[in-house]
């Protein structure tokens, strides 16, 4: 049955995967974006599909329409885009998902929230069950992102408790692949960016530090299980790659994959940034049937391929 379908944040990396995927399900999907991080050249191929659409709105403010299933995807989600403008960041995600709940509730569709691993913060707990609370600086440069979708979090499960509205609360690890921006300043891009110019890449800390890195493909699989589960399983959901990867094994890897000339170099670490970070995906294996296939090197293939033809 073809479903509607509303994807806020549409035109971001995810957010244009994810119409581009609902559309070869056979839905209808409308793609809203203010275009603050999303780009059109992401979702400029769909413009001519007839069950697409695209509205220029910003979610802080209120949005009416009837579709059966919201995608909540909005907001700036790489450190140097969400600290751009911190403030901007913060009402994204807490007006944006009191606006979308509304929304949800009014017309009784349901709603997923794409939270972030971000949530547990640099965890004492290793890896990251969902029952674990976090360890987030409330008031340091990142708490812009990491407190606002805590606050979003607790707001989809008010809605729930209070009105009813049926949730879906997904917890998203380090995820990449085409149509990432290549000014965002997340690692993959950093280092795939820097090696095909042969520039020196840049590790911050010793390279010590772990990260477990997903291919969006398997991303979006989860996501739309997920959104497709039974009523009872609300979340929240960790999804992400277990398999765990130094940052100085990933340049490595990168750098081979791309024959480039770079060579690594060392820059104290930011604040607050995460010394591990790994999810536990028990209860997506468990209630979903549902682990990532696709391995590091053939991801980072892909993500190279897409860089070559877009780099500047």
């Amino acid at each position: 049955m073809r479903k509607r379908i509303l994807v806020t944040g549409g035109a971001g990396f995810l957010g244009s995967n994810l119409c581009e995927k609902l559309l070869s399900l056979d839905h209808e999907v409308i793609c809203l974006d203010n275009f603050f991080t999303g780009k059109k050249e992401n979702i400029v191929h769909l413009m001519d599909n007839p069950f697409f659409e695209l509205v220029r709105h910003d979610v802080t403010m209120p949005y009416f329409i009837e579709v059966d299933e919201i995608y909540n995807l909005a907001c700036p989600a790489s450190p140097i885009q969400y600290q751009f403008n911190a403030i901007k960041t913060i009402k994204t995600s807490v007006m944006g998902a009191i606006n979308m709940l509304g929304l949800a509730k009014r017309i009784k569709a349901k709603i997923l929230q794409a939270s972030t691993s971000e949530v547990y913060g640099d965890p004492e707990v290793h890896p990251q069950k969902e029952e674990y609370w976090g360890n987030v600086n409330p008031i340091g440069t990142r708490s812009c992102y990491d407190e606002g979708k805590r606050c979003a979090e607790s707001l989809f499960f008010n809605y729930h408790r209070q009105n009813n509205v049926r949730i879906k609360v997904l917890r998203i690890f380090n995820t990449y692949g085409p149509k990432m921006d290549q000014n965002d300043g997340r690692v993959i891009s950093n280092f795939i960016i820097q090696a095909l110019k042969n520039e020196n890449i840049s590790i911050y800390g010793d390279g010590s530090q772990t990260r477990s890195f997903c291919y969006m493909d398997d991303l979006l699989d989860g996501m739309i299980k997920f959104m497709d589960s039974n009523e009872e399983l609300n979340g929240p959901v960790n999804m992400g790659n277990p398999v765990e990867f130094t940052i100085k094994e990933l340049a490595e890897l990168v750098i081979k994959l791309t024959g480039s000339k770079s060579k690594l170099i060392y820059s104290p670490l930011p604040e607050d940034d995460p010394l591990q970070r790994q999810p536990d995906i028990s209860l997506a294996r468990k209630e979903l049937n549902w682990e990532p296939k696709v391995p590091l090197e053939e991801g980072l293939v892909k993500t190279i391929e897409y860089f070559e033809s877009v780099i500047k």
